[in-house]
């Protein structure tokens, strides 16, 4: 039974994550501060032997006794209003969060899989985006403590592989949606659902023009888990390459919710991405793997969890 750390595991992505893992014959050791994860997003593995959870801020000191097989390094805010509320901790553990992991991946020798971001091509030039692609990122704007932090941390584990020898992985994750996500997060499918089944007005920010490709949550977990076990390093893309414009994707909203909410426009932030696609090219022929949710199953599924979950406002 390999013993795995997920640092961030009771986060959206990593409590899906976790979940795998446990399917796959893991035993887990789940980490996290909760400053943006929630324990409800991991009670259910409460009472499972195979599971631990411990609350750890992993820009401290990491020590875990016995062997360790892998390291998921998901730690972070990972949404909009997240990381412009918290830009100091986004930016540490990032940097030391990153560092930390990486030092008890070294002292075990376990594999490490660090979770990075499609935010690292920041507002792209070019377009889809490859793994190739340097990125066009501007450090001193809002977002840039997320997109800089992440960009740092593929850096660090790269210096870690290359001068340490440590066994590591990069995954650059695009837009995920699913059962979990939290209904005021800042991100686009928890608030156009809650919008729509409260029947306000859905709110898109520019002309709506700008796009997104956007991959459920159970497809990207299996993508990641196809690179952890793979003898690829990385970064690799994990995503949904089919593209939507955001007004085109409020109304697929609308429609599935039979809502008669409309849709209202607001500025656009500012280095807000106006394109985002993935190549997914090495993911299909690296890991053998490529997205299989359509769009409006998947949409379905959040539209259920949000009906039975309720939106944390009534």
């Amino acid at each position: 039974m390999p013993r795995t750390v997920v640092t961030g595991g009771a986060g959206f992505l990593g409590s899906h994550l976790c979940d795998k893992l446990l399917a796959e014959g893991h035993s887990v050791i789940c980490m996290d501060n909760l400053i943006t994860g929630n324990v409800a997003n991991i009670e259910h593995l409460s009472g499972n032997d195979s599971f631990k959870f411990i609350k750890q801020d992993v820009t401290e000191y990491l020590y875990l006794p016995g062997d360790i097989d892998f390291i998921f390094h998901f730690a972070s805010p990972a949404s909009p209003i997240d990381y412009l509320e918290l830009p100091i901790q986004t930016l540490k553990v990032g940097a030391l969060g990153t560092h930390k992991a990486l030092g008890l991946a070294r002292e075990k020798k376990a594999i490490f899989l660090l979770a990075s971001t499609s935010e690292v091509y920041g507002d792209p030039l070019v377009h889809p985006q490859q793994e190739s692609y340097w990125g066009n990122v501007n450090p001193v704007g809002p977002r840039g403590v997320y997109d800089e932090a992440k960009r740092f941390a593929e850096a660090m584990t790269m210096a870690y592989h290359t001068y340490h020898d440590v066994d590591t992985k990069i995954v650059r994750i695009f837009n995920t949606y699913g059962p979990r996500m939290r209904a005021y997060d800042g991100r686009v499918v928890p608030a156009f659902v809650n919008q729509a089944l409260r029947g306000e007005p859905l709110t898109v920010f520019g002309d709506g023009s700008q796009t997104r490709s956007f991959c459920y949550v159970s497809d990207l977990i299996a993508g990641i888990y196809a690179l952890a076990t793979s003898g690829e390093t990385g970064p690799v893309n994990i995503g949904n390459p089919r593209e939507m414009t955001v007004v085109d994707f409020a109304r697929k909203i609308i429609e599935l919710t039979e809502s008669d909410s409309e849709i209202v426009h607001k500025s656009l932030p500012v280095d807000d991405p106006k394109v985002r696609q993935p190549d997914i090219t090495m993911a299909r022929e690296k890991l053998g793997w490529e997205p299989k949710v359509p769009v409006e199953e998947g949409l379905m599924q959040v539209i259920e969890y949000f009906k039975t979950h309720g939106d944390g406002r009534s």
